[in-house]
Parts: C-alpha cells; sequence; structure tokens
C-alpha cells in the first residue's frame, strides 16, 4: 500500500539522482526510498510554479473551488490506502491515521468554499470617485509542512494557497513522504493545471536557502520549530517576502477546583497520549488547583498507565512509537533532568522495548520550574502535573514560556472563563475540551509560537494582498 516516492513537477512525476530510505518507526525496516530534488530540480519546479501562477490566478473562483472538492473527493475515496500509507511510515495508530485523511479532506472543503468569498469592499466617496479594495493572490508560495502529521499538514498550506489563486511549491517531510504524494496525486487526477502544485523533498536547508531569495516567491508558509522559522523568516526578510509560521508551543491546561475532575483527568490523559504526544498543540503543562490535585494526579496517572502502545497496524493500538530515533535520547535526558531536580517519575520514564521507537507513556509530578522540560516543549508522551493554589497562580505558571500556541482550561465558572480568555496568552483557548482547531476556526500562534493564521475566514488572508483602487471620473 505504501506509493512510489517520486518529485512532482510541472505536473509529471520525477525520480532523482539521489535518493534516502523511508523507515518504520515501529519495526525500523525501509518501507521506501525517496527522490531527493537537485538545484535544477528546484529550478524546474520554481519555473512551473510562475507558469502555474499565470493559469490558476486567473481562473475563476468557481473553478478553482471544483477542482478543490474532486481533490478532496478523491482524498475521501482513497482514505484506507493513504492512512495505511501514514501508519506505515509515521507509526501512528490505524484509526488515528483515518482520523486524519478526512481531516485533510476537510481543510480543502472548507478552503474551497472560502475560494467564493475573497470579498473586496466599496469605500464611500465624494461624488465623480470611487473608492474599491480587492483581494488578489500573492503570487508563488514555498511551503514546508513537517512529519508529525503527514498528510494534514500539507492539506493545510495547499488548500490556503489553491483557494486564494497561489501556485506553491510544498517541501514536505522527508520522514513522512507519503501523505503529500497522495495528495498531489489527488489534484492531478482532479484536472489541476500542471505547475499549480510542486512536490519536492531533499536536504531542508539546502531547499530552503536556494528557494526563498528567489524573486518570485512572495510568500514563505512554514510549520515546525521556532527555531527554524525564525531562521526562514530572517532570510524572507531579506527579500521582503511574506510569512505565514505556525511555530512551536509548549500547552499549558489550567485544572480549576470546580471541575468534573475524573472526567477531566482521564480526558487529559487520552490527549496527551494522541500522536505519541508529537502534537504542536499537545496539552503538556498541567496545572492542577491544590484542593484536587490528589484526585486529578491518581485518575491521570492510572489512564496514563493504561495506555496500549504498539504497532499501529495492530487493533487496539492506542499509542504508537516516536516517528524518529533521534527523539528517544531527547525525552531520556528531559525526564532525567526533571527527575535530578525533584520531580516525581509517576509512571513511564523510558524507552519501551528493544525494536522500534517506542517510548513508555510518562507523567511527571511536581516538577520545579528550574527543570528543562519545564521550559522546552517534549514533543513526546511526558505529560507534567503540578499544583497551583489559585487561578492566578495558574494563569502565571501557563504564560511563563515564550510559547503561545494553544492553552486549555477545565472550569465551570463564568468568572473564571472570561479572567482565562483575556489574560492567559494564547492564539487559540480551549474551554473544557481538547480541541484545539478545526477548519472553520482561525489557527496560529502568538509570542514565539508565530504569525498569521490557517483556517476560518482569515486562513486566505496571508496568501492575499490587498489592492486599494482610487477611481476618479475626471482628471484632478
Amino acid at each position: 500500500m505504501y506509493p512510489k516516492l517520486r518529485l512532482f513537477i510541472a505536473g509529471e512525476w520525477r525520480s532523482a539522482s539521489s535518493d534516502m530510505p523511508v523507515i518504520n518507526p515501529a519495526t525500523e525496516e525501509e518501507i521506501g526510498r525517496l527522490s531527493c530534488a537537485s538545484l535544477s530540480d528546484l529550478d524546474d519546479a520554481l519555473d512551473a510554479a510562475v507558469k502555474g501562477f499565470e493559469i490558476w490566478s486567473r481562473t475563476s473562483p468557481r473553478q478553482r473551488s471544483d477542482t478543490i472538492l474532486r481533490a478532496a473527493a478523491l482524498l475521501r475515496e482513497r482514505q484506507e490506502e493513504i492512512a495505511q500509507s501514514i501508519t506505515l511510515e509515521h507509526g501512528k495508530p490505524l484509526p488515528q491515521a483515518r482520523l486524519e485523511v478526512i481531516r485533510g479532506a476537510e481543510f480543502f472543503e472548507w478552503d474551497a468554499g472560502e475560494a467564493m468569498r475573497t470579498y473586496g469592499r466599496i469605500i464611500p466617496a465624494a461624488r465623480g470617485h470611487k473608492f474599491s479594495v480587492h483581494h488578489q493572490p500573492i503570487g508563488v508560495v514555498a511551503a514546508f509542512s513537517p512529519w508529525n502529521f503527514p498528510m494534514s499538514q500539507p492539506a493545510r498550506k495547499i488548500a490556503g494557497a489553491l483557494a486564494a489563486g497561489c501556485s506553491i511549491i510544498l517541501k514536505a517531510a522527508e520522514e513522512t513522504p507519503a501523505g503529500a504524494v497522495h495528495i498531489a496525486k489527488a489534484f492531478e487526477d482532479a484536472g489541476l493545471p500542471p505547475g499549480v502544485v510542486n512536490l519536492v523533498f531533499g536536504n531542508p536547508a539546502e531547499i530552503s536557502s536556494h528557494l526563498i531569495p528567489k524573486d518570485p516567491i512572495r510568500l514563505v508558509a512554514f510549520t515546525g520549530s521556532t527555531a527554524v522559522g525564525r531562521h526562514l523568516t530572517t532570510m524572507a526578510s531579506e527579500n521582503m517576502t511574506s510569512v505565514l509560521m505556525e511555530l512551536g508551543g509548549h500547552a499549558p491546561v489550567i485544572v480549576c477546583e470546580d471541575t468534573d475532575v475524573e472526567a477531566s483527568g482521564v480526558s487529559g490523559a487520552i490527549r496527551k497520549m494522541r500522536n505519541a504526544g508529537q502534537v504542536c498543540t499537545s496539552p503538556t503543562r498541567f496545572f492542577v488547583h491544590d484542593d484536587i490535585f490528589e484526585e486529578y494526579s491518581q485518575a491521570f496517572v492510572a489512564r496514563v498507565a493504561a495506555t496500549i502502545v504498539g504497532n499501529g497496524m495492530e487493533t487496539g493500538v492506542e499509542m504508537g512509537p516516536l516517528a524518529n530515533e533521534r527523539r528517544v535520547p531527547a525525552l531520556i535526558a528531559l525526564v532525567e533532568d526533571a527527575r535530578a531536580k525533584g520531580a516525581t517519575v509517576a509512571t513511564g520514564g523510558g524507552r519501551l522495548g528493544d525494536r522500534g521507537y517506542f517510548f513508555q507513556p510518562t507523567v511527571l509530578l511536581n516538577v520545579p520550574e528550574d527543570a528543562m522540560i519545564m521550559q522546552e516543549e517534549p514533543f513526546g508522551p511526558i505529560a507534567v502535573l503540578n499544583p497551583v493554589t489559585s487561578l492566578d497562580h495558574a494563569i502565571k505558571q501557563a504564560n511563563s514560556v515564550p510559547y503561545g500556541l494553544a492553552g486549555y482550561a477545565f472550569t465551570n465558572r463564568a468568572d473564571y472563563i472570561d479572567r482565562l480568555i483575556d489574560e492567559v496568552e494564547v492564539g487559540n483557548l480551549s474551554i473544557n475540551t481538547l480541541e484545539a482547531s478545526m477548519p472553520e476556526t482561525p489557527f496560529g500562534g502568538v509570542k514565539s509560537s508565530g504569525y498569521g493564521r490557517e483556517g476560518g475566514t482569515e486562513g486566505l488572508d496571508n496568501y492575499m494582498i490587498v489592492k486599494n483602487v482610487w477611481h476618479s471620473a475626471k482628471i484632478f
């Protein structure tokens, strides 16, 4: 079920002179060879994207929408094939991979509708004058998507670009390339003009440093770490190129004393282990009121310890392996640092088994503020549970990191909710739920978690320019 991994440039699939292995993280076996773009391939992709933009930007919004919807329908039809590819390369349980395919299709479906609603406006003016505002596609987009959601993350970038009328060169993740390959195939089969979507893989630093300074690139859209995002933003600024940055997070969860302790604890444990914690919005730092800390911790730890870990292709598995080998020692280092500074390892804490990149579902209690994990996003199945004395204390702790992507809270008090909305420094706040975003809602961060929004009515803003027109009936 695993696809052939080639580049997609100017509407054609091509193999490259060099390639690299793709590894199944559950078995450590090679499952495919990925073509890696040369500089010549990148130049071809850029030329194709320029020509694709000339065609696509002049295509009517209705036609753009129809093409996107045809591709989304194909992705839904191919759900099982795509999901199996994702599980093989990423390791997540097959049911979660199936849901990811549907989520990716939903991004396309929402933005297909938004393609019809890029409204301008008329501004009142003196007689003989007309002020009008127009939204137009920004141009060629260079996009970079991460490995943790192989299909839905590329979908977000491609959907926004195409709905706005842009062409795109996507560099998807080399560890998990199949989702993007399936998307490109769906658009090929849906009749997308050549050059509108181009897909490349290879050396990330080489690709970004070659493409971003090129004059035709008018937007850099990136999802990934804050460190890389800063580097790409600096590079783009040298050419006055716009950026859309969805960067790292370190999501707090504020658990107030009035909540349903058992329900909130169990739901937090389940969500923390989703995708093995490899989610930029993953709930990680749990700040629980003193009055309920012991009861909450017991419910949380018990559910985490019961998590079924294994090969994502097997029935009943709730959590698969980490996506790559380098994550295992990184997580061990965070756990050992916290332990050395006085934290309690309530469950887990180390590698699981001797084959595959499996890590034990882990809970740390009473972690001091100077532990590395209090400032560094673990991007793995590790939760931190700390007691707090009040909502003031919880909000202060929640805001104590430079990140502000997602945050969560559990409470039924209206006065608490008002304060949470006003004071928690995040781009996405969820109350009594651990869902962070939907296709119809804007998603993005504040502080070091990025710039711009994807999804919602705001989702196409970064992919468009605003042009003001002043038309005078007479020369004056």
